[in-house]
């Protein structure tokens, strides 16, 4: 091999890795190929194997998932302490280590300041469940986007979702534009565009965007949740149909919190369900191993039970959270779903002082705001159920004069027979 073919070999393998990184920073249905790429080309770059890991871990079982984080730490320290920093943080993250992944992902920051890489870990931070960890993320975020400046796309979307988390809607919507302005294929930033538009009650022009997003690259990461998305837009506006759609043929048997998120909002709404969840599946979910670690999956496994009416596999779930040890389970989690249960009951009195008391604490279930708006969703109907429709009114109050589109809230507010076959 003369000289010029390995520095040209050289320059084909670091554009590969150039690629793929691009690739997984914008959430893009190339990221899986090309990181295989990069691994097989440059089987010793530990990095690139650890960003193959953190990809495909949870596809992996555990010895193989050491097995090939241990190796590429061992790379990684070869070639510089920030590569190894980076391998250790998808240790830490792939194994759900998520309050040691944040700890680490601080002291990385201190020392590399606006890692882009380091940035595609700051999730850790929100599945601590800790509202501080969470706060802290937040402000690492704001940091680091300043540090790495406005012409940065993967840290200005990352600080758009961050605004919209916080229910800084306008300035999330304005720093996912610029995000995409940079760099159209932003999985990041279309995302968090989803998300304020969502608040913003944008309608048929919110799911016209992910649509036309999509289109240009129907696998990538995000496609199903983001169909999910615009699901909620046709909601939104009362294309009950298209939403129904969307549920059938974007998402996979294995969305069953998706599906069932979508499903109860049309069964509170008055509408019929799109295709629904096996229900001896949800069970099985439920039991298998792992089926109650998180708070917000065991949250959207019980909403597929009351899509599906079934009231006695809720209270056995609303007892088996009450007696958890963990307090986000027993204080939270329990009485949304015992609330769940007897609204399939036909008690929605029940519901309504089951809910009433969480307030700001619903927070507390996970997920994002979008998503646990749900909840309130609940409350709202089982409020109308009872009569109390000006209190139920009052509850959505800041959507129906905010959104342009809100004929789901006007529907969940509609006069009608109490929802005693909601699942039904």
């Amino acid at each position: 091999m003369t000289g010029a073919t390995a520095v040209s070999g050289e320059a084909e393998t670091a554009a590969l890795g150039e690629r793929a990184v691009e690739a997984l920073l914008s959430l893009s249905g190339r990221t899986l190929p090309l990181l295989r790429q990069w691994v097989g080309s440059e089987p010793d770059h530990g990095v690139a194997r650890a960003l193959l890991a953190l990809v495909t871990g949870d596809r992996w079982d555990e010895a193989v998932l050491k097995e090939q984080l241990v190796i590429a730490h061992r790379d990684a320290r070869a070639a510089g302490e920030r590569e190894a920093s980076l391998v250790y943080g998808v240790f830490l993250h792939t194994h759900r280590q998520y309050r040691l992944t944040a700890d680490h992902l601080v002291g990385h920051f201190g020392r590399w300041p606006a890692d882009e890489l380091a940035g595609l870990m700051l999730g850790a931070f929100s599945s601590c469940g800790d509202d501080a960890y969470r706060a802290h993320g937040d402000a690492l975020v704001e940091e680091h986007a300043a540090l790495a400046g406005p012409e940065s796309w993967s840290w200005t979307g990352r600080l758009a979702a961050a605004r919209a988390e916080q229910g800084r809607v306008r300035e999330a919507h304005g720093l996912a534009g610029r995000a995409l302005a940079l760099h159209p294929r932003s999985g990041v930033a279309a995302h968090a565009l989803a998300h304020a538009e969502h608040e913003l009650g944008a309608g048929p022009d919110g799911a016209g965007f992910l649509d036309e997003w999509l289109r240009a690259d129907p696998h990538a990461a995000q496609s199903r949740h983001l169909n999910w998305h615009a699901a909620l837009q046709s909601l939104a506006c009362g294309d009950f149909p298209d939403a129904r759609r969307r549920a059938d043929t974007a998402l996979a048997r294995t969305d069953v919190g998706m599906r069932a998120a979508t499903n109860w909002r049309l069964l509170l709404a008055g509408q019929a369900p799109a295709g629904r969840s096996d229900l001896d599946h949800v069970r099985e979910l439920l039991a298998a191993p792992g089926g109650t670690a998180e708070v917000f999956h065991t949250f959207n496994l019980a909403l597929a039970l009351a899509v599906e009416a079934a009231t006695d596999d809720l209270h056995v779930l609303a007892r088996r959270a009450a007696a958890d040890e963990r307090a986000d389970y027993r204080e939270v989690l329990a009485p949304v779903v015992r609330a769940l249960a007897e609204i399939t009951a036909g008690r929605p009195r029940a519901a309504v002082e089951l809910l009433s008391g969480l307030g700001e604490g619903v927070k507390r279930i996970g997920g994002v705001r979008v998503e646990r708006e749900i909840v309130q969703d609940t409350l709202a109907r089982a409020l109308v159920d009872t009569g109390d429709h000006t209190r139920a009114a009052e509850l959505l109050h800041h959507r129906t004069t905010t959104r342009p589109h809100h004929t789901y809230e006007d529907l969940l507010l509609a006069a009608r027979a109490p929802a005693a076959t909601v699942g039904v």
